[in-house]
């Protein structure tokens, strides 16, 4: 039981850093700056994961910009991996 709290308390955990990547990655961030330390160490722990998505499904190209589904498909996969383990507490 204990087990599958901490489970889920990191889930949970992940997902707070991907969007707190996803954010920051909205800002400009000098580096020396406090925040790009915080910046380069959410890439560095979120990473892992995106970046074998990002190789299947590559950013989609839209006018110009380039929109990474990779952040979206591991969001909908740590949700779909928690809610049973939530739901079996």
């Amino acid at each position: 039981m204990i087990i599958k709290e901490i489970l889920v308390w990191l889930i949970e955990l992940y997902i707070i850093m991907l969007v707190l990547r996803a954010v920051l990655s909205w800002f400009p961030v000098s580096p020396g700056s406090s925040m790009h330390g915080i910046s380069r160490a959410l890439e560095s722990i979120t990473e892992p994961l995106l970046s074998p998505v990002r190789k299947v499904i590559p950013p989609l190209s839209a006018g110009g910009m380039g929109i990474d589904l990779s952040f979206i498909i591991v969001l909908l996969v740590l949700q779909i991996v928690v809610i049973p383990i939530v739901q079996a507490l």
